[in-house]
């Protein structure tokens, strides 16, 4: 994959996670239904929202490191040995910072 294919992956998958982030952010701060029962369920399901948005989050700062990465030719090295992550990992991982042997 050439850089200009994978700026355009690594783009296309932060568009989709800033998307998930708006439509959690959206559903967390809807108002609580008025019956207590209800809201206890939906409390709860706020929790687990939460954490989804911390997730997807931290994958969007992942994310648009590696596309600074990218942008400043060091995309694609592993920050601990220097050696270059291997293309199977890039495509699994495109965030990945670390080769096989150093992410043991």
């Amino acid at each position: 994959m050439d850089k200009d294919q994978r700026h355009a992956a690594l783009r296309q998958r932060l568009g989709e996670l800033e998307g998930r982030l708006a439509g959690v952010t959206r559903d967390i701060t809807k108002t609580l239904s008025s019956d207590f029962a209800e809201q206890a369920t939906e409390r709860e399901n706020d929790d687990v929202l939460e954490e989804i948005a911390r997730e997807t989050q931290i994958s969007i700062h992942h994310l648009k490191a590696a596309l600074q990465r990218l942008d400043d030719g060091s995309y694609g090295i592993c920050v601990s040995c220097g050696e270059d992550i291997s293309a199977a990992r890039l495509r699994v991982i495109p965030e990945a910072t670390l080769c096989v042997n150093c992410a043991d």
